[in-house]
C-alpha cells in the first residue's frame, strides 16, 4: 500500500462530496469500525457507494427511501470478497461517526478514520474483511502513527445509538492479525 495525497493506491477511488476539513492541528489517533449492508442483510455493494455518492435511487424499497437524503461517508468500505473501496482522502474529514464520544472527546469524526465493513449485527463477517482490514489498519497505524490500541466499533463510541460492527464481529481475530 502506498499513500498518495491521502489516497491508498490499491483502493478503488470513489470521490464522496460528503466530508470537510478536520479542525486545525488534530492529529488522527483512532480507527472506527462500521458495518453497512442497503437495505439491511443485502449486500449489494453498489447500493452502499450511490449512499456515500448521493446518488441513490431508493426504487420502491421503504427503507432506502427513508436514508436517500442522508449526506454520510466513510474513509473506507471493505466489501465481503475484501475489495478495497475509498471514499474520502485520510487527511479530510469524512461524516461517518455522527454524534460520538472517545475517551470523552466529543465530534469523533474530527480525529478518526471510518471504515465500514459489509455485514450487518445478524452476520459473520468473511475471512477476507479481516485480511484487508488488518493490512489496512497495520499500514495506516505505521504511516500516522495511530495506537493498534485505538481501534474501536461504532457502538463504542455512539452507544445506544448504535451497535455495529455488531456481535459478530470477531475482535480477537482482528487483534490477532494485526
Amino acid at each position: 500500500m502506498i499513500l498518495h495525497n491521502g489516497i491508498i493506491d490499491v483502493a478503488e477511488f470513489c470521490p464522496s462530496p460528503n466530508f470537510d476539513e478536520r479542525p486545525q492541528n488534530t492529529d488522527i489517533n483512532l480507527f472506527v469500525i462500521h458495518a453497512i449492508s442497503l437495505p439491511p442483510g443485502n449486500y449489494d455493494t453498489q447500493l452502499v457507494k450511490d449512499l456515500f455518492l448521493n446518488c441513490l435511487d431508493p426504487g420502491k424499497d421503504e427503507f432506502l427511501r427513508s436514508i436517500k437524503d442522508l449526506k454520510v461517508s466513510s474513509h473506507f468500505l471493505i466489501t465481503r470478497q475484501g475489495k478495497l473501496i475509498q471514499f474520502v482522502p485520510i487527511h479530510k474529514r469524512a461524516w461517518h461517526a455522527g454524534i460520538s464520544n472517545y475517551k470523552g472527546r466529543e465530534k469523533c469524526n474530527d480525529f478518526s478514520i471510518g471504515i465500514e465493513l459489509e455485514g450487518c449485527d445478524e452476520d459473520e463477517f468473511e475471512l477476507q474483511q479481516y485480511d484487508t482490514l488488518s493490512q489496512l489498519i497495520n499500514y495506516l497505524s505505521n504511516d500516522l502513527k495511530i495506537s493498534k490500541q485505538n481501534i474501536v466499533g461504532h457502538a463504542d463510541i455512539a452507544p445506544g445509538r448504535k451497535t455495529d460492527p455488531g456481535p459478530y464481529f470477531d475482535w480477537s481475530l482482528l487483534q490477532s492479525m494485526l
